[in-house]
């Protein structure tokens, strides 16, 4: 016990850096509790022979933590069956745009989808206030790049900027890969490139983004 309340009082501005991400949503210190308990199972599971710093480690566990807590409270919860259905129709939308030379309606959408229109309209026209799920993807992918860089602000912008930054395929290839949860064997289809090229040329920009932003 001593352990763990020790681990928390050296970790406590990390874990209030976190919380303030979510300020004005919920009480600062019950966020900060529920923070712990990230921190705790972040203890729990950490190997001390991985080359990883521990706060890195934990940051998934205390940010993961905070917004399942966060996100319980909105009126329609975004859950990640709700999540990838949400995925699922903006796929539909944008391949039907095509397939159709207009933007679909939302009838269009179901018989395509085989989902009730009701449902998609639903998902359509829900707006979370925090919008935490664009948050939490943009947090994740910060570890997918960075995974040793400290978190912060300032360097998510950057990271932005510098995917904004890149030529044709590589920045649609960055942002479907890491934004849009897009497969390599989608993206092969997509763009009319081999997976083994999409591979390549994202390893290289990931290899190119560290370096800049580290």
């Amino acid at each position: 016990m001593e352990e763990i309340t020790q681990l928390i009082l050296e970790n406590e501005k990390l874990i209030y850096s976190i919380a303030n991400k979510f300020s004005g949503y919920k009480d600062k210190e019950d966020l900060f509790q529920v923070g712990c308990i990230g921190m705790i199972e972040a203890y729990k599971n950490y190997n001390k022979n991985e080359n990883t710093k521990f706060t890195t480690y934990a940051y998934p566990y205390i940010f993961g933590q905070i917004y399942k807590y966060v996100n319980e409270d909105n009126s329609l919860k975004l859950n990640r069956n709700l999540i990838t259905l949400k995925n699922k129709i903006e796929k539909a939308i944008t391949y039907l745009e095509q397939e159709l030379m207009h933007k679909p309606t939302i009838e269009e959408i179901s018989k395509h989808l085989e989902i009730d229109e009701g449902t998609i309209s639903q998902i359509l026209n829900y707006k979370s206030p925090y919008s935490l799920d664009k948050v939490y993807k943009d947090e994740l992918l910060m570890y997918e790049v960075l995974p040793e860089r400290e978190l912060d602000y300032n360097t998510l912008i950057a990271l932005k900027e510098e995917i904004e930054r890149l030529e044709e395929p590589e920045r649609t290839i960055m942002i479907e890969r890491y934004y849009n949860d897009q497969t390599q064997i989608e993206l092969s289809k997509t763009l009319g490139i081999s997976q083994v090229d999409i591979s390549r040329r994202e390893a290289k920009v990931l290899k190119k983004l560290k370096k800049t932003l580290i």
